[in-house]
């Protein structure tokens, strides 16, 4: 008993270890103020219809390329459609979104990696090469390609995007799983009879479970990018849906005589991913310090 105790509470220390990171994330002003902006989508996204001054979807052609105003804050675009609630959904639908993309990466990372790096032997080798080819593949032109093939919907480009970019990361949580393997409080949780199954989700899990959160959030710029990417040609979410990516393909047409339709939810791209990667950045210090 004594020893199955030693093994849970050394399992248990990046928890302890939860202070200690919070102060050094205060210390880091680039982390905070990523902290703040994406506290700040987060927000929105959730009070969306609260906030939102308009009905995003409601077209009035008579009201087209209105400037900022009382009703229409940062004015309307070529439908007619206020700019401002159309960019507030948007936060809403660019979280939704990639929230999705990234919890299906890494449902199939984890169980993968785990499995891989607590193994090992053939089963590990078998998994590597498998998850080796998929590395030497263009992630990008390959999910663009399943996307096209599956046909133009947000379902599919999440699933286009999850089935090829879950490979680096099964790859890194395979090295943390053997890294923690070799720790000695796997053999004290060996010797106190626990399972496979506990020693995988009670030892090995929770021990990298701090790196796995930093890997998540410094993904969520690159999958919100991405995203708007994909609704940009026409793959991802489909009109009228207020959607960043769709904003800025909806305004391509308009870029020179009326620029602030692409400024707009390009700026919201930018400081979006921007805040994303500052808190990643901050949460990877932390942890590494």
């Amino acid at each position: 008993m004594q020893v199955k105790t030693q093994a849970i509470k050394r399992s248990n220390a990046w928890f302890r270890s939860s202070d200690g990171i919070k102060n050094l994330i205060l210390t880091q002003k680039a982390a905070v103020f990523g902290l703040l902006i994406v506290a700040l989508i987060i927000f929105v996204a959730i009070a969306a219809s609260v906030i939102a001054p308009n009905d995003p979807l409601k077209v009035n052609m008579s009201m087209r390329f209105k400037g900022p105003g009382s009703l229409y804050w940062l004015g309307t675009d070529n439908l007619g459609r206020c700019i401002a609630s159309r960019l507030i959904w948007g936060a809403r639908m660019s979280l939704i979104y990639s929230l999705c993309v990234l919890g299906l990466m890494m449902a199939i990372s984890t169980p993968i990696g785990l499995l891989s790096g607590y193994a090992g032997g053939r089963m590990d080798t078998v998994i590597m090469r498998v998850t080796d080819i998929f590395l030497s593949l263009p992630t990008f032109l390959i999910a663009l390609a399943i996307a096209g093939m599956l046909g133009p919907s947000v379902k599919n480009m999440i699933i286009a995007m999850a089935s090829v970019w879950w490979a680096p990361y099964a790859r890194i949580i395979r090295g943390m799983a053997m890294q923690i393997k070799q720790q000695d409080f796997m053999l004290a949780a060996k010797a106190a009879a626990c399972t496979h199954s506990q020693i995988i989700f009670r030892h090995i899990l929770r021990n990298i479970a701090s790196p796995i959160i930093v890997m998540a959030t410094l993904e969520i710029g690159s999958i919100i990018l991405a995203i708007a990417s994909f609704s940009f040609i026409g793959l991802g979410a489909q009109p009228p849906t207020p959607e960043w990516g769709i904003m800025l393909s909806d305004s391509k047409e308009f870029m020179q005589t009326q620029p602030q339709l692409m400024i707009y939810p390009g700026i919201a791209i930018l400081f979006t991913v921007m805040a994303f990667n500052f808190l990643g950045e901050g949460l990877k210090n932390a942890i590494q310090d």
